[in-house]
């Protein structure tokens, strides 16, 4: 603590010394400027990064900012900067400008050449920061890649490609930005990683490595070393996203029929009689009487027997489809297909399944083609992904509720920037009614006064049946409206340019609520509709439920009074509401018995509003506390697979060098291998490892460098199907060990002690098996 407070200098000193140098700065010419960029260069190849060296950066990146962009850095923009640059999680309110603040940490970093990686939500942002930020960096000599979907782009502004009327109309409705097809030339994967700064999302990073670590040379590889990483919206996806991880998988075929036969069976089912569920942990138990059931229908005696273990899997995960997730809530079906809506951002996550045979699962329940299940090849959780990195820092509007989150688990700091302006927006209390139909009522009459005097609204429902019913009751009601949810999202930007203008009203999903600006007036607006709509109080925004996060909510009311812009909002709930009626609804049921409150009237109190955010609170622990117990058992794997992607880097590296000798004699050999094995215990049986005949070695050694590399590539082969009957393995021992903890036993310490045994055995099995079958091999 002593030295957070004293043995750096403070933001106020660093802010003074980078103020200081503008002067000087402006009165020099673009090309004095690039000296200054190239004497900065010399001094970090000299000397490497020194907090020294920051106020020259970040005064030389304010001024080409001016230059190129007309924009001037903020004093909080670049105090926002100055956290990032120190591994620190910067929380600046929404609308503050936190993709101008990023340049500056981005520029200071990437003077090292050793690569800067910038992660967004969403490949639009991708391409726009790449385009609009890649102005500045362009400017300085550095290049800048981005990465989408299956494609790859290097910033460059000479690059033109023919004209799409289609993205033109897109793009003048979204500001201006040729993002989707100028500027933007395609490249290889390995070229945009190569740039000094890359844009991308968590998943296009993610993957990569995941993919170069199923990679069968060198040159199929992608990404650079782990340097530094700037987090953009770190809470949604340090957070919200960690319990999900990154899965690359190949098709299992056998399994699509019995998916189909048990949705069949848990369609008989009924709740509180042959299962129960929890609503709080989100989870489904059987009962006796419920196995009873499925044993008379699948004509089975003992379900629960050993030899039935995939059955089991089977029918738990259908009852977890048919009790557990609910479509146009959980998921959409859009031609024939099931696509996932993200819980946090209301988006649907493309390419994206559910892991488990959960998605088969909802396929068969729905009536669709059920796709085969698949065996995992590689698999690693953002948590796990972000802690590769020398150096990681983040932004976002929200972090404060989960500073505890981000100082436990990832040892980061947040630090709090002040706003550039006064925040004015009015924050209205709550308004909770009896029943979700009073609620709806409420909200409607709410929108019509508001509506007919003009001011634009935006109406935030947290899944796309809710904004489906909210748009029909206004249909119904006469009040012209648009709709944004996952389904029409190819609207989005022209739904949002719109959304602030007078008598705009737009019914939206978490879409709206993360990474949205909506301009007063519209965009484009002039400044008399601008100055029209903040006279009638700016943008009004109406909650229609809690989420259980408060820092969703707070996205949300972060679209209205940016940048000191007047604004209001307000949630109105029920008791009803899953949030109240699950984990706070009862002192508030109580007391509105005890007042005699008729379903019509509200309550509005501070008491309780302090309620709701208790119950939030339960939810959020409850949630910490879950991914931090999943994190655990990450971990174990955590350890693993790095021992085992690093043999593979190893052997990929000898490969490249035409060393592939060394990786030979190592395996077919005697000694030890050399994989690390993080301390594994001896638990597992030794076995007596098998020779390799002398003149198979001898035959070996007369293969050129061609064939010794063919050889380890089947070699490598082999480790990965060893690693994907690992991860089964682990896969199933993690769902055995739960059971254990009725007899006294702590299930983590039960999962550590075996998964080592296993482990142990995978490494025995590479080698052995190397040595058996190495005639076949070759």
């Amino acid at each position: 603590m002593f030295k957070k407070l004293f043995g750096r200098p403070n933001f106020s000193l660093l802010i003074k010394k980078i103020n200081s140098l503008e002067p000087t700065l402006e009165k020099l010419s673009d090309s004095e400027l690039k000296a200054k960029n190239e004497e900065l260069k010399n001094k970090f190849q000299a000397s490497g990064l020194k907090e020294d060296f920051l106020p020259d950066a970040f005064a030389l990146i304010r001024e080409v900012s001016k230059r190129t962009l007309k924009q001037r850095h903020f004093d909080v923009q670049l105090m926002g900067g100055i956290a990032l640059s120190r591994g620190q999680i910067s929380e600046m309110l929404t609308g503050e400008g936190k993709t101008l603040a990023a340049t500056a940490p981005a520029y200071f970093h990437a003077l090292t050449k050793k690569g800067v990686h910038i992660i967004t939500v969403n490949d639009y942002l991708a391409r726009r920061d790449t385009v609009w930020m890649g102005q500045i960096y362009d400017f300085l000599g550095l290049k800048v890649g981005c990465l989408c979907h299956e494609t790859a782009f290097i910033y460059d502004p000479a690059y033109k490609q023919e004209t799409n009327p289609e993205l033109d109309k897109e793009r003048d409705v979204l500001g201006g930005f040729k993002i989707f097809h100028e500027f933007l030339r395609p490249v290889s994967r390995q070229e945009a990683y190569r740039a000094d700064i890359v844009y991308g999302t968590n998943h296009e990073f993610g993957f990569d490595y995941l993919r170069d670590n199923l990679a069968y040379s060198r040159s199929q590889q992608t990404q650079r070393k782990h340097y530094y990483a700037i987090i953009d919206e770190i809470d949604s996806i340090l957070i919200d996203e960690s319990r999900t991880p990154l899965i690359i998988a190949a098709p299992d075929l056998e399994s699509s029929d019995f998916y189909r036969k048990f949705a069949r069976i848990v369609s008989y089912l009924k709740e509180n009689e042959d299962y129960t569920i929890d609503e709080k942990s989100k989870s489904v138990q059987i009962t006796n009487a419920g196995i009873d059931k499925v044993e008379e229908m699948t004509k089975i005696q003992n379900f629960y027997a050993p030899e039935n273990f995939r059955l089991v899997h089977y029918l738990e995960e259908s009852l977890k489809a048919k009790t557990l997730f609910h479509r146009d809530k959980d998921y959409l079906i859009n031609d024939g297909q099931i696509l996932i809506i993200d819980e946090f951002t209301g988006r649907v996550l493309l390419g994206r399944r559910y892991s488990g045979g959960l998605h088969q699962a909802i396929e068969a329940k729905e009536g669709v083609i059920v796709q085969p299940e698949s065996r995992t090849f590689a698999q690693i959780t953002l948590q796990n992904y972000f802690r590769l990195y020398e150096k990681i820092s983040g932004m976002t509007g929200t972090a404060q509720t989960s500073a505890e989150e981000f100082h436990k688990v990832y040892n980061l700091e947040t630090v709090s920037i002040p706003s550039n302006k006064p925040m004015i927006r009015k924050n209205l209390p709550d308004l909770i009614y009896k029943t979700k139909m009073a609620k709806y009522k409420a909200v409607i009459e709410e929108i019509k006064d508001r509506y007919s005097a003009g001011q634009p609204i935006l109406v935030g429902t947290t899944s796309v049946e809710q904004n489906e019913i909210f748009s029909k009751l206004l249909t119904a009601a006469g009040i012209p409206h648009e709709v944004l949810n996952a389904k029409n999202h190819e609207r989005e930007g022209e739904i949002i340019a719109q959304a602030g203008k007078l008598k705009a009203v737009t019914v939206a999903t978490n879409m709206a609520g993360r990474g949205v600006d909506i301009i007063l007036g519209g965009n484009p607006s002039t400044p008399e509709e601008a100055q029209k709509i903040k006279d009638l109080g700016g943008l009004h925004i109406i909650g229609t439920e809690r989420h259980e996060a408060r820092r969703i909510d707070d996205q949300l009311r972060g679209r209205s009074g940016r940048q000191g812009d007047p604004g209001s909002s307000r949630f109105f709930l029920s008791l009803e509401d899953d949030l109240m009626r699950i984990f706070g609804g009862d002192r508030v049921r109580n007391l509105m018995s005890v007042l005699k409150i008729s379903e019509d009237h509200p309550i509005e109190s501070k008491m309780i509003s302090k309620v709701v955010t208790e119950a939030q609170k339960k939810v959020e622990g409850f949630n910490f506390d879950l991914r931090k117990h999943l994190l655990e058992y990450d971990d174990v794997l955590n350890k693993q697979r790095n021992a085992i992607y690093k043999k593979r880097q190893e052997i990929l590296e000898k490969m490249s060098e035409n060393k592939a000798d060394d990786i030979l004699e190592e395996l077919l050999t005697d000694d030890e291998s050399n994989i690390p094995d993080n301390s594994i215990d001896q638990a597992s049986q030794q076995v007596t490892p098998p020779k390799v005949k002398p003149e198979v070695l001898e035959k070996i050694k007369t293969f050129n460098n061609e064939q010794k590399n063919i050889l380890c590539q089947k070699i490598l082969s082999v480790l990965d199907m060893l690693w994907m009957s690992h991860l089964e393995n682990l896969e199933a021992l993690s769902e055995s060990v739960r059971i254990r903890a009725y007899g006294q036993k702590d299930p983590l310490v039960e999962y550590k002690y075996e998964s080592r045994g296993l482990f142990k055995d995978l490494l025995d099995n590479f080698k052995n098996s190397i040595k058996q079958n190495i005639e076949q091999l070759i």
